[in-house]
């Protein structure tokens, strides 16, 4: 049982999701912070000094409805959602150059009894002229 985990977790496939997994949660972190401390204040000055966090919060005795921290989300979301897919469309470009370069370089082997035969006929040649 353990030599049959072990195959399956040091698949190529496995291993590259884990590091996935690790690399999108550290980009997430970034990408939360870039909204929270950049964008969202920026948001706030262009609207003349609205705070998302604390002017759109609905209290209903003790309990809060924070829509500015769900706006927040959003934007986190569509951020990572964007360059998600542009780090897609890139590699997928990169894979198109790469089956375009391989699809180009098909060598036609020539026999070795074609291409005396070939000789032969341009020697026949130069003597007829």
């Amino acid at each position: 049982m353990w030599k049959d985990f072990k195959e399956f977790a040091m698949r190529g496939n496995v291993m590259d999701l884990a590091i996935a997994v690790v690399i999108g949660g550290a980009f997430g972190k970034i990408v939360t912070s870039l909204v929270e401390n950049i964008i969202t204040p920026l948001i706030g000055v262009l609207t003349g000094g609205i705070d998302f966090n604390d002017n759109f919060i609905w209290k209903v005795g003790d309990a809060k409805v924070q829509f500015g921290a769900f706006i927040q989300s959003i934007i986190d979301f569509l951020i990572i959602a964007f360059a998600i897919f542009m780090a897609l469309r890139l590699l997928s470009k990169l894979n198109r150059k790469k089956e375009e370069v391989v699809a180009e370089k098909p060598v036609t082997v020539i026999d070795t009894k074609e291409e005396l035969l070939k000789e032969i006929r341009d020697l026949l040649k130069k003597e007829q002229a």
